[in-house]
């Protein structure tokens, strides 16, 4: 290999010890470390964009949260929350409840989303879309839109659940009976558990905690 050498009386470029160098046909050029770092680590920058880009478009999307209601009791007294959603066929219900008395206790959507008086009857009657209001799962040819199943309370007064129910919706979707039309609904929990077939609410008793639905 021969290396050019400078013509006599060119000036020769300094270069700092350590510092690479490159040598042409006749000059010499010199490259500072950093140089040489730059293009991997733009090189690799550009590779954890590239990651973290991938990462955000393979996220699920989570659905957001309903508004959760508070379910009061006698004397307004706060026993948990109630939320409900569409689904393409229905609404789903979710009930979080304290301080219930356990057992059985039958539960319905009302017609109205009021809360307001002691006994919750300003809460209206069931959610329906005819009359008369035929009530009961168990009764051929029943038409009442506002009935569930039963809900179970625990021993310590606790309950968690999720219902479909495909007999309403929200905003009247497939014709179902919407829940939030100009006087909303409510989730009314009764005393006692619904039958599924004496009218017209299954023997459920009274009505001890009811919920606004939003």
């Amino acid at each position: 290999m021969t290396m050019a050498m400078p013509a006599p009386g060119a000036a020769v470029p300094r270069v700092h010890p350590g510092t690479p160098a490159i040598l042409g046909s006749g000059d010499m050029r010199a490259i500072p470390p950093s140089s040489l770092m730059e293009f991997p680590m733009r090189k690799m920058r550009i590779g954890l964009m590239s990651f973290t880009l991938a990462l955000t478009l393979a996220a699920p999307i989570q659905a957001a949260e309903p508004e959760a209601s508070p379910l009061l009791g006698a004397g307004a007294t706060r026993h948990g929350t109630v939320s409900v959603r569409d689904t393409p066929s229905g609404v789903l219900l979710r009930i979080e409840a304290t301080g219930l008395p356990p057992g059985w206790h039958g539960i319905h959507f009302h017609e109205k989303g009021d809360c307001s008086d002691a006994a919750f009857t300003s809460a209206g009657g069931h959610v329906h879309a005819t009359k008369p209001i035929v009530h009961g799962f168990l009764v051929p040819g029943a038409n009442d839109a506002g009935d569930l199943p039963n809900l179970f309370v625990q021993a310590d007064g606790s309950a968690t659940v999720e219902l479909h129910s495909t007999l309403v919706s929200l905003t009247g979707t497939g014709g179902r009976p919407a829940l939030k039309d100009a006087d909303g609904a409510a989730l009314v929990i009764h005393a006692n558990p619904d039958d599924y077939q004496t009218q017209p609410i299954g023997g459920a008793g009274a009505r001890i905690a009811c919920a606004v639905l939003r």
